[in-house]
């Protein structure tokens, strides 16, 4: 093979990389559209019931079939690669039997104890909500397997749209059903005299009703495409001659080997969550807080905070769903430079994403909270400004965890998540107690925790595949190019603000002039080169404006 198309083939994934991520970025923007509607209908009280019911049911769905995906591509790819499609597709349907027998019992687990979830927390109103998602593990059980099939195959495509499907759903039926719940729930509350509690419940149900809905378009996409593409698996089938074939049981067997280390590492990489609530509403209580302001803390936190910055780590989430597959096809072909080239690949385009997410976040806090939830307050511009460095070492982890499960070593995440959140959990307890800092305790805990797993899995990387990333290129190009931008998005702000005096428009039109200027930027300082460009959205449109701009040689 030449070198060119070698260099290509192991870029490929970051192109299929790129499709899952701009499907996330339309999607974490559609998500922040209609939470601010959703926000202002069902208001902090009402997020806290939302926030809390999402909680428990992200908990419940990372151990039913959140694993299955990365799983089902990991197991599909090593096989697809050896040319072994027969037993590829005998993965996909002991997965689809496995995913459905463990979506089924998590949603028969939610429903009947969603008020023992709800009580565990604080937070008993958040029981409706709850109840209400409780279906939506076995649609996203089933969902999770056929698109871990098709990444499997080398194509993020069907994941990529079908995520866009469902958060359309899911934003239109959330915020009709939230506003006719929210206004049954008041004449139920009236009626019980309890108005306020019962309105906000009924709206975070209403809320929740769209994550099913959206979830079950999802599935009947890709259920769709999965119809449409069944002739080409036909063929593809016949024309396997493979002479051994696994059985079901050896699959079943391989499959809940590589799902439980999968599974336990992501359950406790987001054990955080639930462990941060727990202890932040309980010693919150012991301190005197009112449980109107506990609500307020956690309403802004996870309706809020945790919503502006996920949408960047959803862009490393993406590269996880390309990369991992691709990593495990070269490590399953004994390719150890492609091993070494992807992961370098995934880091670096990651970074570039992560640093100036993180900047404009911070930057632009209070701007972006009054576009979008029209919040002005100094609470929440101050926590997603203490917390915007926490997308760079969740970008980070999220990515490392994947590489580390790519070349088999899928025990170390899991052991390095259970160090990680057992000093998140001493430092949080600490930093309420001693320090008194709130709901900020939450922040900077969270933030501890992502360096640590960055620093563990950057150790196991180094230690089982001999890794060294180019530190100037990945790190310290984009956080300087993105400290750059960052004053070039203030000062731009500041003027168009001081002319127009509109903040959505000029919170628009500086992070477009911060999106070029970092571009720009990382061009001078040499971070991105002709082919890192290709792996974006629009690489080659990219391309041609370097050139134009004479950036590119």
């Amino acid at each position: 093979m030449k070198p060119t198309s070698q260099k290509k083939n192991h870029t490929n994934f970051l192109v299929q990389g790129s499709i899952l991520a701009i499907a996330s970025i339309v999607s974490r923007i559609i998500g922040l559209l209609y939470r601010g509607p959703l926000t202002d209908i069902i208001g902090d009280l009402g997020n806290d019931y939302y926030s809390t019911a999402f909680e428990i049911y992200s908990l419940l769905l990372l151990i039913s079939s959140c694993s299955l995906p990365l799983a089902v591509s990991k197991m599909v790819s090593a096989r697809v690669s050896q040319g072994k499609m027969k037993d590829a597709y005998r993965v996909f349907k002991a997965a689809m039997v496995f995913g459905m027998c463990t979506g089924l019992i998590a949603c028969l687990l939610v429903f009947f104890f969603a008020d023992i979830f709800a009580d565990i927390l604080k937070t008993p109103f958040a029981v409706f909500a709850l109840r209400v998602l409780a279906p939506t593990l076995f649609i996203v059980a089933i969902l999770g397997v056929i698109r871990g099939f098709f990444q499997g195959l080398g194509t993020m495509m069907p994941s990529a749209v079908s995520q866009i499907v469902e958060q359309i759903i899911n934003a239109v039926v959330s915020v009709v059903a939230a506003y006719y719940l929210f206004a049954y729930g008041a004449k139920i509350g009236a009626v019980l005299g309890d108005e306020g509690d019962y309105a906000a419940a009924y709206g975070a149900a209403g809320g929740t009703l769209g994550t099913g809905a959206g979830a079950l378009a999802g599935l009947l996409f890709v259920l769709f495409v999965f119809v449409v593409y069944k002739r080409v698996l036909n063929k593809k089938l016949r024309r396997d001659r493979s002479a051994v074939q696994e059985t079901y049981g050896q699959i079943l067997k391989a499959l809940i080997f590589t799902v439980v280390p999968v599974l336990l590492s992501t359950t406790l990489y987001n054990l955080s969550a639930i462990v941060d609530q727990g202890i932040f509403k309980n010693i919150a209580n012991l301190q005197g807080y009112t449980t109107e302001q506990i609500h307020t803390f956690w309403g802004v936190f996870g309706g809020k905070y945790r919503v502006l910055v996920n949408v960047p780590i959803s862009i490393a989430s993406a590269v996880v769903s390309a990369s991992v597959p691709a990593i495990t096809a070269s490590f399953a072909n004994r390719d150890r430079e492609g091993v070494l080239l992807k992961t370098s690949n995934a880091i670096h385009y990651s970074m570039v994403v992560a640093f100036p997410c993180a900047v404009g976040l911070g930057v632009l806090a209070s701007p972006v909270l009054q576009m979008l939830f029209h919040d002005s307050t100094a609470l929440s511009a101050h926590m997603l400004q203490f917390g915007v460095v926490s997308v760079i070492f969740y970008s980070l982890s999220t990515l490392s965890n994947g590489i580390l499960q790519g070349i088999n070593r899928m025990r170390v995440p899991v052991v390095n998540a259970a160090i990680a959140l057992l000093l998140q959990s001493g430092l949080l307890v600490f930093l309420m107690y001693v320090c008194n800092l709130n709901i900020y305790a939450v922040i900077w805990a969270n933030t501890f925790f992502a360096f640590v797993m960055c620093l563990l899995n950057g150790i196991g990387i180094y230690k089982y595949m001999g890794f060294r990333q180019k530190i100037i290129k990945s790190y310290v190009i984009p956080a300087a190019s993105a400290a750059i931008m960052g004053v070039i998005v203030y000062g731009v702000y500041f003027v168009v603000q001081l002319v127009i005096k509109i903040n959505t428009i000029s919170t628009i039109i500086s992070i477009a002039a911060g999106g070029f200027s970092y571009f720009v930027i990382m061009l001078l300082l040499k971070g991105l080169a002709r082919e890192d460009l290709l792996a974006f959205p629009g690489g080659r449109k990219l391309i041609i404006l370097g050139e134009k701009m004479h950036l590119l040689n």
